[in-house]
C-alpha cells in the first residue's frame, strides 16, 4: 500500500492533577471507553478482547479488538473490527506518560487508517483531538486519585 492511501494523525492532552499510573489504570480498562470519552455512551464486552462502543446522539457504533496491551509502558493499541462508520482499516495507540518534571501527565492518541468515504484524514484527526480533549477534561474533573 502506498503512502498516500493511509491515513496517519495524533493528538496528545495533558493532565494537571492525575498521575500516569492513575490515568493508565482507566485507559487500560479496555471496556470501560464510556466512563470517560464523551462521545461515546455505551461501551460493553464482546468477548475476550472486543469491545463493542456506541454514540446515540449519532447512531454510530464500532466494535473494536484490542491488539496489544503493555502495562509498562502504559500503551494500548486497538483495531476496528466492524463498524457503521466507514471504516475498512482503523488501528489506532493510546499512550500515557508520565508529566517529567512537571506534576500530572499527558496521554497520546495515534492512528493509522485506510481512506473513509465522506471524511477527509484532517476531520477524522480532529474528531481524536476533541475526543481526547475531552477525554482529559473528564478525567480531571472526575478527580482520578484525589
Amino acid at each position: 500500500m502506498e503512502k498516500s492511501a493511509k491515513w496517519e494523525g495524533k493528538a496528545s492532552a495533558k493532565l494537571v492533577r492525575p498521575t500516569a499510573s492513575e490515568v493508565w489504570a482507566l485507559v487500560a480498562d479496555f471496556f470501560s471507553l464510556h466512563k470517560f470519552l464523551p462521545t461515546i455512551d455505551t461501551c460493553f464486552q464482546v468477548n475476550t478482547l472486543v469491545r463493542h462502543c456506541a454514540a446515540s446522539a449519532s447512531g454510530h457504533w464500532c466494535r473494536e479488538r484490542l491488539t496489544a496491551i503493555d502495562p509498562a509502558e502504559k500503551r494500548l493499541s486497538y483495531e476496528v473490527v466492524d463498524s457503521n462508520m466507514g471504516f475498512k482499516r482503523y488501528e489506532s495507540t493510546m499512550k500515557v506518560m508520565d508529566g517529567g518534571d512537571e506534576a500530572g501527565c499527558e496521554i497520546e492518541w495515534s492512528f493509522v487508517a485506510d481512506p473513509v468515504e465522506g471524511m477527509s484524514c484532517e476531520d477524522l484527526a480532529k474528531y481524536v483531538a476533541v475526543g481526547l480533549q475531552g477525554m482529559a477534561t473528564n478525567m480531571e474533573r472526575e478527580g482520578v486519585g484525589s
